[in-house]
């Protein structure tokens, strides 16, 4: 089926799921909590991660998280997780049991990391490090934008690094790290294995996830009004998709 470049709202998850064997891969923020000002600014619903284990009962454990985050990170606002997870934009992969699917990805050189800080310190802007990469943040200053793109592709290229860039945000990442990487992992394995994999997510990182969904007869869910050049449907925002998650 080709590819709509305007999508449209998705069937059920009722409706799909009496088709057969559905795998939902969900991004983080913009997807399940509000953008905020910040990283640590979320506001995150206190039971949001038991209704999280809840859906992946209901899908038989075919639920993953991917996310920007660290995975420490997402566990520090949603709670210790029974469900499949990829961090750092899909580079480090945990199963529900909490076991590593593939090998840890390699953090950023020291002194790429150094010039990051120093840059974080004169400009003002936030800098999120991570174990497997750091972002700086400019929602703040949108004026910086092009400035910190420039810093971020020149990094990039003396480290051997991945730029990888969202809403107000530009992230350095080891080679490797993408959330394509993580639908096909978990898409090789039980329980995922043979089911119809929707991605659903609202940034640009995310359409790599759409992409990679599609590589298995599935599709990706946009969210949002970010144009996507390869979700096949779109959800308004955060509420509709909860409602259409039955969260």
């Amino acid at each position: 089926m080709a590819v709509s470049r305007e999508p449209v709202a998705p069937p059920s998850l009722s409706a799909l799921r009496a088709r057969g064997p559905i795998a939902l891969f969900l991004d983080f923020d913009g997807t399940l909590v509000e953008i905020a000002p910040g990283p640590e600014a979320i506001r995150v619903p206190r039971d949001l991660g038991p209704r999280i284990e809840k859906l992946g009962k209901r899908l038989d454990g075919r639920l993953a998280l991917v996310t920007g985050r660290a995975l420490d990170n997402l566990e520090s606002h949603l709670g210790p997780l029974r469900v499949a997870r990829a961090g750092s934009h899909g580079a480090a992969r945990k199963l529900a049991d909490g076991a590593a699917l593939g090998e840890s990805p390699a953090p950023l050189p020291d002194a790429a990391c150094q010039l990051l800080r120093e840059f974080s310190q004169t400009s003002g802007l936030l800098l999120e490090t991570k174990p497997h990469g750091a972002a700086l943040h400019f929602r703040a200053r949108p004026d910086r934008e092009s400035e910190v793109a420039a810093l971020a592709s020149e990094l990039a290229g003396e480290f051997g690094l991945l730029v990888k860039s969202g809403k107000s945000v530009v992230e350095l990442v080891s080679p490797g790290a993408g959330k394509d990487g993580a639908v096909r992992a978990f898409m090789a394995i039980a329980p995922f294995e043979g089911a119809v994999p929707v991605f659903i997510g609202d940034d640009v990182t995310d359409e790599d996830g759409f992409r990679a969904a599609g590589e298995f007869g599935g599709w990706g869910i946009a969210v949002g009004e970010r144009p996507s050049q390869a979700a096949r449907y779109r959800l308004d925002g955060v509420g509709q998709v909860y409602e259409w998650l039955e969260l």
